[in-house]
């Protein structure tokens, strides 16, 4: 393995901010419950809004918006499973490609499901969602609408003003999953017709354990945990202010961290230099807005298991999919939702760039993967 580890994961996790790190130990000092209302208190307190204001400036929310969970997969359960219960709901329309926590929390509801399917590049088919609502209203039925802005294994961005569009003024129920685009792609959650949004602090890099649930004023009873009345009653159990003071810290520096153009350039030249090395890579999502900075491909006959392999002891940390079920067996439920054969699938990587990424994170992937390349023809060369 060389010296220097380069990390192209970021969709699984981004590293820890420094300012998200500095803001933690400040908290970590400090003693009290932001419940009580003596001195100790009101310094959490006040570190605990700080950062309720800042994670709702970056989701463009409004603070009272913000619901701290402890985790966005406990956001998903608590917008799906508690969105279900207080709306009502009768069915659920979900995306195919969705992330694994969504597809749990609507197998826990029980309830009904209708599956919106993607086309050849990773985008819904809106036809589907206009079909579910149709049905739905000829039935007299209430829906919740699930949907991803952008995937966590193609990058694929969702047309969602067209879904807010269509889902907005009826009467039905707009969940997104916003992980992977909170702090990526401009989000104006307050002004948007969207009713409930999951975001994760992990990914933006803050630590793991913090994540933040979005809720418009009609939502105020979607709840999940009872407990003593934190969050405005709308999530029990006393905030964990240490890593929500790190969450509001890198809410407020990651924007700034890596610049749109700056991350789209390496996107580019990470992609370009994949296709030099194999013309016959397959970029999926390619031809549709994608998340800067994500490449998933695959180039065939190079398997998944020992290109990562050879990537890793290479130094060069990447994955084959989403970190949640990259380990498993089964190929991607999203690629295959795309129409991709388990052949292609099984050759995929994604390689995630973020705010900690460079020119040399780039050229050290591309050069290590060159050397997986060359081991891959001089075997199939020895074969034939």
């Amino acid at each position: 393995m060389s010296g220097l580890l380069r990390y192209l994961d970021h969709n699984a996790s981004a590293p820890l901010l420094p300012e998200a790190r500095d803001a933690m130990l400040e908290a970590l000092s400090l003693v009290g419950n932001p419940s009580s209302v003596h001195a100790h208190g009101r310094a959490q307190r006040a570190l605990l809004e700080a950062a309720r204001d800042a994670v709702a400036a970056l989701a463009g929310a409004r603070r009272q918006e913000v619901v701290f969970t402890g985790s966005a997969t406990e956001a998903i359960a608590q917008a799906v499973i508690g969105g279900a219960r207080a709306f009502g709901v009768h069915r659920l329309v979900v995306g195919a490609g969705e992330h694994a926590a969504v597809h749990a929390a609507v197998a826990a509801t029980g309830l009904p499901v209708t599956t919106m399917g993607l086309d050849a590049f990773g985008v819904l088919r809106i036809e589907d969602l206009v079909a579910a609502l149709a049905a739905a209203d000829a039935a007299g039925e209430t829906l919740l609408v699930c949907v991803q802005a952008a995937n966590n294994e193609t990058g694929v961005i969702q047309p969602m003003a067209e879904i807010e569009r269509r889902v907005g003024p009826t009467r039905h129920v707009l969940f997104v999953d916003a992980v992977q685009a909170f702090g990526r792609v401009p989000l104006d959650f307050g002004a948007s017709a969207t009713d409930m949004m999951a975001v994760s602090g992990h990914k933006i890099g803050a630590p793991a354990g913090i994540g933040a649930l979005l809720v418009k004023s009609h939502c105020d009873g979607v709840r999940l945990i009872p407990g003593g009345g934190q969050e405005q009653g709308r999530r029990g159990g006393t905030e964990a202010v240490a890593l929500i003071a790190a969450f509001g810290a890198a809410a407020k520096a990651f924007p700034g961290r890596h610049g749109a153009a700056g991350l789209e350039a390496l996107g580019e030249r990470l992609e370009c230099g994949i296709m030099a090395l194999a013309p016959d890579a397959v970029i999926f999502g390619q031809g549709a807005p994608r998340n800067l900075g994500v490449v998933n491909f695959a180039v065939p006959g190079v398997a998944s298991s020992v290109a990562m392999m050879g990537l890793d002891l290479a130094g060069v940390s990447v994955s084959s999919g989403s970190a949640c079920s990259s380990g498993k067996v089964a190929p991607s439920h999203v690629l295959a939702a795309m129409g991709i054969g388990r052949d292609i699938a099984g050759s995929a990587l994604r390689v995630s760039l973020g705010w900690s990424s460079t020119q040399d994170d780039v050229d050290a992937f591309l050069n290590a993967f060159e050397q997986v390349l060359a081991r891959h023809r001089q075997r199939r060369g020895r074969a034939a």
